[in-house]
């Protein structure tokens, strides 16, 4: 599919066809093609819970605003940005620098200059580590939704949820934090599509304050 025809495809999609299964197999190629999604020293600080049973959505949709499409999607994401996938010791900077290692682009005397570099532009203050893997997750997560949308699926992005509830109803890790929840799956053709919405235009989105 032409780049062009994924953009003007990809809609956020309120209601779901729940008869409709994305396969694993489907899922994961969409996973596996957004993981090319480029981020800081490719440290890739992003993870993923999915969910497909019922009792599972629903016990989502109970700390999400109780959207429907929660629960009628057939797989529904928590995207997962890791605030601490910058720190020494942490599996994927580890294996992050061993791949650089095999590939030739650095040597192993730089090891502590890896580190020490993560460290400065990621892990300074509370702030930076939030920072740093909010933006590198919301790449990813834009990702998954043009994959998506490549292959004929439709999605949903959602920030409307209790982010504390979510994070204890899930148990999820501390170092997490959640930019946003994801519907996948098929639009449901009995409803009605919403007509495009407007976008700026690159007069409105240049600018300068110099």
């Amino acid at each position: 599919m032409e780049f062009s025809t994924i953009l003007e495809r990809r809609r956020a999609i309120n209601f779901f066809d729940p008869s409709k299964d994305v396969p694993q197999p489907l899922l994961e190629q969409i996973i596996q093609d957004a993981s090319l999604t480029p981020s800081s020293y490719n440290l890739q600080p992003w993870n993923l819970i999915a969910l497909r049973e019922l009792d599972d959505k629903m016990r989502l949709r109970k700390v999400a605003m109780n959207q429907p499409k929660v629960s009628e999607a057939p797989v529904v994401l928590i995207v997962l940005a890791d605030t601490g996938g910058w720190d020494k010791g942490h599996p994927a900077v580890e294996r992050n620098f061993e791949e650089m290692l095999k590939a030739g682009s650095i040597k192993p005397e730089r090891r502590d200059w890896f580190y020490g570099a993560c460290a400065k532009l990621y892990g300074k203050s509370a702030e930076s580590q939030l920072a740093f893997g909010l933006k590198n997750a919301a790449f990813f997560a834009m990702s998954l939704m043009y994959a998506a949308a490549n292959l004929g699926l439709d999605t949903h992005p959602m920030d409307g949820f209790d982010h504390d509830g979510v994070m204890r109803e899930f148990n999820i890790p501390a170092r997490y934090r959640i930019p946003l929840l994801m519907a996948v799956g098929y639009f449901n053709e009995e409803e009605k599509k919403p007509a495009p919405k407007w976008r700026k235009s690159p007069a409105d989105i240049l600018v300068r304050f110099d």
